[in-house]
């Protein structure tokens, strides 16, 4: 299965450089409401890498520099679009409500037995998907994250936020001096999910409300195009007004998680 025009030779992921030392890395063949952004944060004595896509084809393959120096691979969340490569690097975090996922990810708990179809793809990775048998490896915290950490990179300082609605431990990173978020899928440009087997909407609504009031000059979210503070308030006040419906495309599959 390929989409007309796109080569069999493509590569599996791309990547943008931006501003204050930030990757955006992607895998272009999955369809965006699927498609994890993964982000990579360059500091002066380490880097971290938020989220690792879906785990088909090796994200340190594709890109051997997240090899280069020392880095620590942190989990906004467990879900499986999220934590695929996390296995690759052997720093690995995640807020403690979610360890037990991040060293165990089976099927029904990282909601790949609601979302890991065929329809996730605009393009299939080579050697095709097989939705049965697709599986995250396991991937063990050997650093257990709380409200209020901070992720020391020599000369930036990321603070661990704990934003639980869309799952128990869903976190953001903020960089309090760039006015930086990497908001994970607490909040993004998109349709937001809190409907799956361990969101809490009004946990969400807390998140929310608690997000607009931290003074953001751009945010990076899980999934779909960066944006910056009126927009964040714009996607928040909808969600709490109940007027960007949860959920996925009508073309999403439908079977729900255990």
């Amino acid at each position: 299965m390929t989409v007309p025009g796109v080569s069999e030779g493509t590569p599996w992921y791309a990547s943008v450089a931006l501003a204050d030392g930030i990757t955006h890395i992607y895998e272009p063949g999955i369809h965006p409401f699927y498609r994890c952004n993964i982000w990579h944060v360059r500091g002066r004595d380490r880097s971290v890498l938020v989220d690792s896509g879906l785990g088909v084809i090796s994200l340190s393959g594709a890109y051997p520099w997240l090899r280069e120096s020392a880095l620590i691979a942190v989990a906004s969340h467990t879900h499986f679009d999220h934590i695929g490569n996390h296995h690759e690097f052997p720093d690995r975090a995640c807020h403690r409500s979610e360890a037990a996922i991040l060293a165990d990810p089976d099927r029904d708990r990282t909601v790949a037995t609601r979302y890991a179809t065929l329809q996730m793809f605009e393009r299939l990775p080579p050697g095709g998907f097989d939705p049965d048998a697709y599986t995250v490896r396991p991937a063990p915290a050997n650093r257990l994250l709380e409200e209020g950490d901070v992720i020391d990179l020599g000369d930036r300082h990321l603070q661990v936020l704990h934003l639980p609605g869309h799952s128990p431990g869903s976190i953001a990173l903020w960089e309090a001096a760039t006015g930086t978020l990497l908001s994970g899928d607490t909040v993004y440009d998109g349709e937001l999910v809190d409907d799956l087997y361990h969101s809490h909407p009004e946990d969400y609504v807390r998140s929310m409300r608690r997000l607009r009031e931290l003074p953001v000059s751009v945010v990076h979210g899980g999934h779909f195009p960066s944006f910056g503070r009126h927009r964040m308030h714009e996607l928040i006040d909808q969600y709490l007004r109940g007027e960007r419906a949860p959920g996925c495309p009508a073309d999403a599959p439908s079977r729900s998680a255990s």
